[in-house]
């Protein structure tokens, strides 16, 4: 079970319920360090005095902040002072409205946790993720969390309740602050071909198709690397570059091309990834073992399971889903 990240009430009107806020994503995958070239000797880095080079100690460390034009301008902030000016709903998640859900656009999305209901506030709780479901609206509020006040969004997600932190207004930039927008008009016609095209390739959001090609081959490459090889993929062709289509030609060509693929897969999973290129120690593994070379990927044993209605199949390894597979097939 995953340790809280934040402690307190969470409140609406004149309702009030103990809540926990978990987070809701978790990065997997190999972690790289630093080494110096030719050796085994791990890079570390030290808190030392900018003047002076000496190290200096957590306890010794306090917070400033620059001000004015002079960049060598600050001043210090004490633990004290810092304390003082936190808000009073420090332990409160208060709602301050409802909005309807759809007006707030994926841009203001900052981080997102999965909010827990504390002892003796299930009905509340269910209540609210029942009453947001219903209305499709969501709860708008405030609160302070590691140090920093936060707008927050109480949304329900899969019958439990998730509270996303916004950015403040002040922190989303225009368009027009990073980029020129492109000027001119569209087309009636190729307006109606790219609709065309949009609908050929319509998918439903299947989220357990698609995986991390990279964190995959970095795991294969550690592996291999681990055992006193390595491993390479064979790079994948370039397209066609130079050539100048026409928009409207362009858009044909792809409609076409969608239109005659055969088999009534639709578009969402991720491309088939490149097989890797093996060293010779590999190849001559393999060879003994093509029973094993010829082993359905992940994927495709998850596509199968997908057709073949397993459940729990994004929880499950490889081998659990070609058991499932074949048991179900």
């Amino acid at each position: 079970m995953a340790n809280p990240v934040w402690t307190g009430t969470l409140s609406f009107g004149l309702v009030s319920m103990g809540a926990r806020l978990y987070s809701a994503r978790e990065r997997h995958g190999p972690t790289t360090h630093q080494f110096v070239k030719g050796t085994s000797d791990r890079v570390r880095y030290k808190r030392v005095n900018e003047s002076t080079g000496e190290p200096v100690s957590q306890d010794d460390i306090v917070k400033g902040a620059q001000y004015g034009s002079d960049r060598d301008s600050y001043v210090v902030l004490e633990p004290e002072e810092l304390e003082r000016i936190q808000p009073v709903r420090s332990k409160t998640l208060e709602v301050e409205g409802f909005v309807e859900t759809a007006s707030i656009d994926p841009l203001w999305y900052a981080s997102t946790y999965y909010v827990g209901p504390d002892k003796g506030a299930a009905k509340p709780y269910r209540l609210l993720c029942r009453a947001l479901t219903e209305s499709g609206r969501a709860g708008l509020g405030r609160m302070v969390m590691r140090g920093r006040e936060h707008l927050v969004l109480i949304t329900p997600q899969q019958g439990v309740l998730t509270a996303s932190t916004l950015y403040w207004p002040d922190e989303i930039r225009e368009p027009e602050d990073v980029m020129r927008p492109p000027s001119g008009e569209v087309e009636d016609k190729d307006l109606e071909l790219a609709e065309q095209l949009i609908e050929a390739m319509a998918a439903d959001w299947e989220p357990d198709q698609y995986t991390d090609e990279y964190e995959r081959r970095l795991e294969e490459l550690i592996e291999a690397k681990a055992k006193g090889s390595t491993i390479s993929y064979e790079p994948e062709e370039p397209e066609e570059q130079g050539k100048v289509v026409a928009l409207d030609d362009a858009l044909r060509r792809s409609l076409q091309e969608r239109r005659g693929k055969k088999g009534g897969r639709k578009t969402g999973g991720a491309r088939r990834a490149p097989a890797p290129r093996r060293s010779q120690e590999q190849a001559s593994a393999e060879k003994s073992a093509p029973e094993q070379r010829n082993a359905p990927t992940k994927k495709e044993l998850m596509a199968r399971a997908k057709e073949l209605g397993v459940e729990g199949r994004s929880k499950m390894s490889r081998d659990e889903l070609a058991a499932a597979v074949d048991s179900a097939g």
